[in-house]
């Protein structure tokens, strides 16, 4: 494809005016002001439309999407034992593969090309996003109340299956994380050893981490320390690791991370829905540690738009510092394209420059909310929501425009989620 007329973020995070973008084997091959002499095939006017590297979700559990509006107005351990858990255990793995294919065809409608995931029901994950066309690093969440050995976890055994047979599947775009759900759902010896191992598979891990106040208070209690120190004792932090939310860090808590090039996934919605609090973006900026963003899962977010996310982002440490010029709307680009690809260990992604992976959002600037166009970018951020994405590419190829899905039957992907969760719904409160 070559992109013409169409203005782009370039890897300043600044915004470049019209210029011809060509892409070619994945890739995108010409940046230019003038047409180039190659034939890129079809040709896309993007007059009055910005061309964004596409965004990474960098926190998500795309099964949920089947407890769309379940479990409301709950503090997080009463969402989770009294709505979440219950549910979760009427999911089957054909409800798993059609929950996933909506939450992709949410996150293409939005911009959004790659997700780090963490969850179960792994191989339904898989299929879903071989089916779709996006990129995905899923982690088997790994949960064990007891001491015991690692690879006796029925958890860790199917990370290890996935690990086997879908690193690196489908050209690149699956990747196989290990994960650790959190430090009050495992043991210390069952943390340590997964450090090791994960060293040993040379893989990035994706953990909770300080999402509550009570998660941090617990965990001082058992451990005499916090759940960053206790994950840095384990060697946790030794692999590339996502860490979602950090909510409730403490200086030498940040200290950890930056010294550890730990990626935080700040979930500015799910914290606030849940009450569980406002992450201190900027103080992890101040530290020069990498801040990408998620959305956590539909059950806590209710929806997957990562611009909706960027303006909560953007907005929060201005209103609870009360200070209006810090996290500005390049930072939070940042955030939602480089910074997550980067996170994935996607380091050919993210941005928009020669030889880069042409993984690509068009927004349109047509809409009322986008007009005066006196600064784009901040319009984008401040005004912008996923309706005004009308085209996302995954390594070259179109996956969503304007309303139509490329690689599968959105209306089939509709109608199952529909029938599924109703008969989820109906077996939990039969038991109820």
């Amino acid at each position: 494809m070559l992109f013409k007329n169409i203005a782009y973020l370039n890897p300043d995070f600044e915004l470049q005016q019209a210029q011809y973008i060509g892409v070619k084997d994945g890739k995108i091959a010409f940046i230019g002001d003038a047409c180039p002499e190659e034939d890129f095939g079809e040709v896309y006017d993007g007059a009055n439309k910005v061309l964004l590297p596409g965004f990474y979700n960098s926190h998500a559990h795309s099964p949920m999407t089947l407890l769309r509006g379940w479990a409301e107005n709950l503090p997080l351990q009463r969402w989770l034992e009294e709505k979440v858990f219950p549910f979760e255990d009427n999911i089957h793995g054909e409800d798993a593969y059609w929950g996933t294919l909506l939450t992709i065809a949410e996150m293409l409608k939005c911009g959004t090309v790659s997700f780090t995931d963490m969850y179960f029901f792994g191989d339904d994950v898989v299929k879903a996003v071989d089916k779709s066309g996006i990129k995905c690093n899923f982690g088997r969440a790994i949960v064990s109340f007891a001491d015991g050995d690692i690879q006796d976890i029925q958890s860790f055994k199917e990370s290890e299956a996935l690990l086997k047979e879908f690193q690196g599947a489908f050209d690149g775009r699956m990747k196989i994380d290990m994960s650790l759900h959190a430090e009050y759902t495992n043991r210390r010896t069952i943390m340590e050893q997964f450090a090791e191992i994960a060293k040993a598979h040379n893989v990035h891990a994706h953990i909770h981490l300080s999402e509550t106040e009570k998660e941090n208070r617990e965990c001082m209690e058992r451990h005499g320390m916090s759940p960053t120190a206790l994950f840095n004792a384990c060697g946790v932090f030794d692999v590339p690791t996502t860490a979602a939310h950090c909510v409730w860090l403490s200086d030498e808590d940040r200290e950890i991370l930056k010294a550890k090039d730990v990626t935080v996934a700040t979930c500015p919605a799910s914290n606030l829905k849940l009450g569980s609090g406002i992450c201190d973006v900027q103080a992890l900026l101040d530290k020069g540690i990498r801040v990408a963003i998620g959305t956590d899962g539909v059950a806590s977010n209710n929806n997957l738009d990562m611009l909706r996310e960027m303006y909560l982002c953007a907005l929060l440490p201005k209103g609870s510092k009360h200070r209006p010029e810090i996290v500005s709307e390049k930072d939070v680009l940042k955030m939602a394209t480089l910074n997550g690809a980067i996170g994935q260990g996607r380091m050919d992604s993210g941005k928009i420059e020669v030889g880069a992976r042409a993984d690509l959002a068009v927004i349109s600037l047509d809409g009322p909310h986008m007009y005066p166009a006196t600064d784009v970018l901040c319009n984008i951020v401040y005004a912008g929501s996923g309706a005004d994405v009308v085209l996302t590419m995954v390594d070259g190829k179109v996956v969503y425009a304007d309303g139509e899905y490329k690689t599968f039957d959105i209306e089939r992907v509709k109608f199952e989620v529909q029938k599924r969760t109703q008969h989820i719904i109906k077996e939990v409160k039969s038991h109820a």
